[in-house]
């Protein structure tokens, strides 16, 4: 198996969505592979439940993200806020990115609601055109 050249992994500010941004930077170290960090964020007025929103917020995610990333043994560490859902913003990421897995928590599998509508993982799973990676972080 190659080794992976560009990895991108999502969060969203959570101790999980954390857990998860630690993985994808070991694996950025082990790869010797630039790490993007991605955030989806709404606008502001939006229902605050899990979501971050605003792109100040957002960034405060990011920043946070980056320092755990590198904590963890990124050395080419990238980071992006885009406004949307987090499935979509993902798939906008991989989309406009040369890279080659994708690595995202597991929160939201196993639930009622995950299980009944789909959840980020899954839908994100299904959609990707490139190797996703789903870190137990519960």
């Amino acid at each position: 198996m190659s080794a992976y050249k560009k990895i991108i992994v999502g969060t969203d500010g959570s101790a999980t969505s954390l857990i998860a941004v630690e993985k994808a930077a070991a694996l950025a170290a082990d790869n010797d592979a630039p790490l993007l960090i991605v955030t989806a964020y709404e606008g502001k007025g939006a229902d605050e439940g899990k979501n971050v929103v605003g792109s100040e917020p957002a960034q405060k995610v990011l920043s946070s993200a980056a320092a755990r990333a590198e904590s963890a043994g990124a050395t080419r560490v990238e980071t992006q806020a885009i406004a949307g859902s987090p499935v979509d913003v993902l798939d906008q990421a991989v989309a406009d990115s040369s890279a080659d897995l994708l690595v995202i928590g597991n929160v939201g599998l196993n639930t009622l609601t995950g299980r009944v509508l789909g959840s980020v993982p899954q839908s994100v799973a299904r959609r990707s055109g490139v190797d996703v990676l789903v870190v137990h972080t519960s």
